[in-house]
């Protein structure tokens, strides 16, 4: 299959547009070609390009940043000497100056299925500011890695924030393009805007379910990303970072597992299986220990629990991330009901609203987990609301079949 990135690259027609025009490259560390080639230096080599900017999302352009809320700088790169232009450092949206850098800009993200990914904000800033200021914007379309599923709560509208854009649940189901597509459609953006579409991608076909695990490399789109199964649960695990919980971090398999110094990890495996074994299935679930080092608990033995997706534990038709990790806060809770739970510092550099509610775009979801009389079925009869009207919305911006 090709990404938008080889068809720009291998079709010269598709190219001529940019002809004669100045080129900005919105990019990360996975914006690579089929043979692993960064988008950045792919495009230099092309005769009808005049690369004149590069931007970088959070954890910058070349991915220098390894842990959240660390900031990257403007710089001049030392190789093409183009400035590269941070929009995760002063600012998050791009400022006048650096809008008079180019005429087109192409976008190559590879964003991981989730709404508090970044990466998607950052793709909104750009395309409302690309706008205002009469700039064209050209999507080079990459898979949703955890394809077509979706799962969990809308954005509610007052809870927008750097982790939330738009009106999306927490697993949205849709590629970059489709998702860029919406917020031009939804926020009534007046831009000159396109998408290269991909070329064979078959987001429902095994073994990858989204991601082409037999034609393509997985490159961390960011630090924490380091494999695909990460990327299957992280709709489930984000939500570890509104807790006082570890999600991994500082461990080698960040976001694929969870755990505390002071946590029964068999006792909450039990509990779990007596509120709702169904919210288990379609993933092995695996105890563990592990130790931080470095992040919440470091230097701590923690006991906990890895989620796998990998082989024959992986269904996609009945795994869902985001009621399993839903399943865990409540066992822990039915457990220890005073447990200090959920994380009250500092998150995206918010400070008076907790973390658990800005990731779940609400507080429903944790108030549930702390109704003791709330049950699964409650939970359900919630999000499935919102989850009928998301597949109603999002009809209207999918691409590929």
């Amino acid at each position: 299959m090709q990404f938008g990135i080889d068809r720009l690259i291998s079709e010269p027609l598709l190219r001529r547009p940019l002809l004669g025009k100045r080129i900005a490259l919105l990019g990360h560390p996975a914006s690579v070609t089929s043979d692993l080639t960064h988008a950045l230096d792919a495009l230099t080599q092309l005769p009808e390009i005049t690369l004149t900017a590069a931007f970088g999302p959070q954890h910058g352009l070349r991915g220098d940043k390894q842990d959240n809320m660390v900031e990257s700088h403007d710089y001049l790169d030392p190789v093409h000497r183009i400035p590269v232009f941070s929009l995760y450092g002063e600012v998050r949206k791009p400022t006048s100056e650096m809008m008079d850098t180019f005429d087109i800009m192409l976008i190559d993200l590879q964003d991981i299925g989730c709404r508090i990914y970044t990466f998607i904000t950052t793709l909104r800033y750009v395309l409302e500011t690309a706008a205002f200021h009469k700039k064209e914007v050209w999507i080079l379309d990459r898979p949703n890695p955890i394809g077509r599923q979706s799962e969990g709560f809308l954005l509610e509208s007052e809870w927008e924030s750097f982790v939330g854009s738009g009106r999306l649940p927490m697993r949205h189901g849709l590629t970059i393009g489709e998702i860029a597509r919406g917020f031009v459609k939804t926020r009534k953006f007046d831009i000159n805007f396109r998408i290269v579409d991909m070329e064979g991608w078959e987001p429902r076909s095994a073994p990858g379910f989204g991601w082409p695990i037999l034609e393509r490399t997985w490159i961390n789109p960011s630090p924490n990303a380091p494999n695909l199964w990460m990327a299957r649960v992280y709709p489930g695990t984000v939500m570890t970072e509104g807790t006082t919980l570890s999600e991994g971090r500082g461990t080698t398999r960040p976001l694929e597992m969870f755990g505390a110094p002071d946590i029964d990890a068999r006792e909450i495996l039990k509990q779990m299986e007596k509120i709702a074994p169904s919210w288990m299935q379609g993933c092995k679930l695996r105890i563990c220990w592990f130790e931080p080092t470095f992040h919440k608990h470091n230097g701590k033995l923690c006991g906990g629990i890895q989620i796998h997706t990998e082989g024959p534990y992986y269904n996609p038709e009945t795994f869902k991330p985001w009621r399993l990790q839903a399943l865990v806060f409540k066992a822990i809770r039915t457990l220890y009901p005073d447990y200090d739970l959920w994380r009250d510092f500092s998150y995206e550099y918010e400070n008076a609203r907790l973390a658990i509610d800005l990731i779940n775009g609400g507080s429903r979801l944790r108030t549930w987990v702390d109704d003791k009389n709330a049950s699964p079925e409650d939970l359900d009869a919630m999000v499935e609301i919102d989850e009928r009207e998301w597949e109603e919305t999002r009809s209207e911006f999918v691409k590929y079949m």
